[in-house]
């Protein structure tokens, strides 16, 4: 169109170029993006017993570059200034067990040049280097304790906390940070339904097993994924019915998310926005035991799932295999591709929780 106008320009130049110079200026200004912005990446540490490493995805003018972590390729600015413009709000992301703060740069990224402060904990005590938590006997409560930490740190943090607006908190979590961000919202962790489960069931054996769970029938003996008091500090141990909400979270996106230990009476309880996403072909957690137990008891939760995605479809791309307890979490089932459905997720999530505070 540019080159049309130039030709037209140059036919034309003794009759109309004043106007035609105002066109292509006009043009040429409407071609351009106005305040492009790009996603910048910061590390904060939150102190204390335990302290929490947090990535920090924001909006920046500066222009980004793909930049090699490990096993990541996230496309940020590392230690860019912050964007002028307000913030949109914040999402707290919280990974699966055994994961990484880098584990969903892709999302990160997005909401981040999108106008939002993303800031994704990598978890203490189940992360890709310490699992240790698992057998705390405080996994259900101190997970999502976590994150609320994050949160305190960041609302009192001199430079980010007067930024985020109020009442515009959002959390996602995949797997494990699935159940973390729904008890967040409200949902009330049960830990014996975990052991009644893998009693019951033999088609959930990711779970069972990753829980340290027994799974098929006829176990007089499953043992909960928690420890005896003796494997953690008095009084922090997970009671037998786990409450940690923090009403400060206005929206969830839960993605893949390890549900069965959560009580129905809660789950219909929640009162703020839940987005549920499942993928078909998951063996690490059964989504007619998780997911759909959510959309079962969750009054106006919107649910979908997607075609041929295997459990790790939410985690960006790797480009290393990522063996674990659950497979390569690199890994794709046959014909599912990973890096084109991302664009679809994004623009899920971000509608989502643009449309929660519009």
């Amino acid at each position: 169109m540019i080159l049309i106008l130039l030709l037209a320009l140059r036919t034309t130049w003794r009759f109309a170029r004043a106007p035609l110079l105002a066109a292509l200026v006009a043009l040429l200004a409407w071609a351009a993006p106005a305040s492009a912005q790009y996603a910048g990446l910061r590390t904060l540490v939150v102190p204390g017993a335990e302290p929490v490493t947090v990535a920090l995805y924001y909006p920046t003018p500066a222009v980004a570059r793909t930049q090699p972590m490990g096993p990541w390729r996230p496309v940020v600015t590392p230690g860019a200034p912050v964007a002028a413009a307000p913030l949109k709000g914040l999402v707290l992301i919280s990974h699966g067990t055994g994961g990484h703060e880098l584990g969903h740069h892709n999302l990160a990224t997005r909401l981040a040049a999108d106008g939002y402060l993303v800031a994704a904990p990598r978890h203490p005590g189940d992360n890709w280097e310490d699992r240790s938590m698992i057998t705390s006997g405080r996994y259900f409560s101190e997970r999502p304790r976590q994150v609320s930490r994050v949160l305190d740190a960041l609302l009192a943090h001199p430079e980010w906390g007067p930024r985020i607006p109020a009442g515009r908190i959002g959390a996602v979590g995949h797997s494990a940070g699935g159940y973390t961000v729904l008890a967040l919202a409200g949902a009330q962790a049960e830990p014996a339904r975990a052991a009644q489960h893998c009693r019951s069931v033999a088609d959930d054996p990711g779970f069972c097993s990753l829980g340290k769970l027994s799974s098929g029938r006829g176990d007089s003996s499953p043992s909960a994924p928690a420890a005896t008091p003796a494997a953690a500090p008095a009084g922090a141990q997970d009671g037998p019915l786990v409450s940690v909400a923090d009403p400060r979270i206005r929206a969830v996106v839960a993605l893949a998310p390890m549900a069965v230990v959560l009580t129905p009476q809660s789950l219909a309880a929640i009162t703020v926005p839940v987005k549920v996403i499942m993928a078909e072909r998951d063996v690490v957690l059964q989504g007619k035991y998780h997911g759909q137990h959510v959309a079962a008891h969750l009054p106006g939760v919107d649910a979908s799932t997607v075609p041929g995605a295997g459990h790790f479809a939410f985690m960006a791309q790797s480009v290393w295999p990522l063996v674990s307890d659950a497979g390569d979490a690199a890994a794709n089932p046959e014909g599912f591709d990973r890096v084109a459905y991302h664009a679809t997720l994004e623009n899920q999530v971000a509608e989502f929780l643009g449309r929660q505070w519009r």
